[in-house]
Parts: C-alpha cells; structure tokens; sequence
C-alpha cells in the first residue's frame, strides 16, 4: 500500500454570521482513502506525467496506488470539480485542457475580485491579521526558494482566501470561492517554475504592504497588478505549450471536444 504525507494550511471557512469554523484540509485528506488518492492524481497532473487531453486510465491508477477502482472513481469526481479532469460518458475521465481564451477570462475576472478584496481589507486590517499575512508569506518564501511548487500552491491559495474572508463580505467570499476552482489550473501553468514562484511571492509582499498601509487604492493597485502578471505569466506558459505541441489549445474548440 503507498503511503503519502500531506501537508497543507488549514483553511478558515467564515459563516455569513462572521462566526467562524475551523476545519483541516489536511488532517480531512490525509485520513481518507479517496483523498490520498486524489492527492496522487493531482501530484501525476500537476508534474506532467498525465498529460493535457490523455484519459485517465482508472485501473492503472488504482493497480499503482493498490487500492480498488472505487476511491479513484471518486477522487476523480472530486477533481472534476476542481477542473482538473473533465468526464464524458461512455468514454471516461480525462485530463483537462487549458485554453488561453478560458486563461484570459479566469485571469480577468480573478483581479477584479482580488483587488476588489484588499481595498476593503487595507482600512480594517488589524495587527493579527497582518501577522497572518507576513507567515504566509515567509512559509511562501521558503517553498519559493526550493521550487516546491506542491508547498507554495496550498499556501498560495489561503494567503488569497484570506484576504477575501477577512473582509466580512459574504457575498464577495461566496462568488470568490465559486471561482478558485476554475483558477487552479491556470495558476499552476503559471507558477511551475522556482522564478515564477519568487516573483509572485515578491508580489504578495507588496500586497501585504500595501495592505498594512491601511491605503485602499493601493491595496487595489498592487493585487490587481500581482494577477496580471500571473496572467501574464500563465498566458506565456500556454504559448510554449502551444508551441512544443503540449497540449494547449488556442481557442475554444478543445470545450466543444470536451462535450462531444
């Protein structure tokens, strides 16, 4: 039986009363079958080991981790959600493609919201929560600098959910959090390289500044600008793929495939 160890942040949900609960992504995966699983599906994925567009053989997963096909049935489903797989009956499960015109879309709609969440955050923020933000940062830091991307990403996504949930806004957490699946994919073109983590990192620095400042519109300025660059960089990402013939396609035939 493979064994996996799974280190993630823990994520703070906040009720609309501004009561909130705590729960362990980590300690919940980590004691499920079906989330190691996925944890591994994810980790073939995000490395490139299965490819854009390639099904996903379900036995072959399930004979490599020595588990039955059921937690691979349902870790797929799960990772569906998220927008790593795509299904289509009678045919199976298959590795999602990335399209720059869904990057572009994403990319777009991600700054309005993120910047839209510091420039409520900057006038509010507190001591604590600013002491937060500078430990995701450093953890950031420290991943950044080996190139574990598997560190960063988890760390990445809560530092953002953060300053989204911190705001107290219930309706803009309600319609971030819709979205952050969509985003996955995307940022993981993007940030796949020990360069590309560093700079984004320096960007939640001057984030987290300019948040500290207490300044709203340069709250909005710095994190509309840190998810335009990552645009920037997932969009270039996706033209290398486009080029070396990877997978990524130009346009949006690949969703009409996809539903075929």
């Amino acid at each position: 039986m493979l064994t996996f160890v799974i280190r993630q942040p823990t994520l703070h949900f906040m009720e609309t009363d501004h009561n909130s609960a705590t729960v362990s992504l980590a300690d919940f995966r980590a004691n499920t079958l079906t989330g190691v699983v996925q944890h591994e599906i994810e980790r073939m994925i995000l490395s490139g080991e299965l490819k854009p567009g390639q099904r996903l053989n379900e036995k072959a997963i399930a004979d490599k981790l020595s588990v039955s096909r059921g937690p691979v049935r349902e870790a797929c489903r799960t990772l569906a959600e998220l927008g790593l797989v795509y299904l289509i009956p009678q045919r199976g499960v298959f590795i999602q493609r990335v399209t720059r015109d869904d990057a572009i879309e994403v990319y777009d709609l991600r700054a309005g919201l993120t910047a839209l969440a510091a420039s409520l955050l900057a006038p509010i923020l507190t001591q604590e929560m600013a002491n937060q933000l500078d430990t995701y940062v450093d953890e950031m830091q420290e991943a950044a600098e080996k190139g574990d991307f598997s560190r960063f990403d988890p760390l990445n996504l809560e530092l953002h959910d953060y300053i989204v949930r911190s705001t107290g806004n219930s309706r803009l957490i309600k319609l971030y959090r819709g979205c952050v699946k969509e985003f996955h994919l995307f940022r993981v073109h993007g940030l796949v390289q020990r360069g590309a983590l560093l700079q984004s990192n320096e960007e939640h620095r001057e984030i987290v500044n300019a948040l500290k400042s207490g300044n709203a519109s340069l709250g909005y300025d710095t994190s509309f600008s840190h998810v335009s660059k990552g645009k920037e960089r997932v969009l270039l990402s996706l033209d290398e793929l486009a080029k070396s013939g990877a997978g990524a396609g130009s346009d949006r035939r690949e969703v009409a495939d996809r539903s075929a």
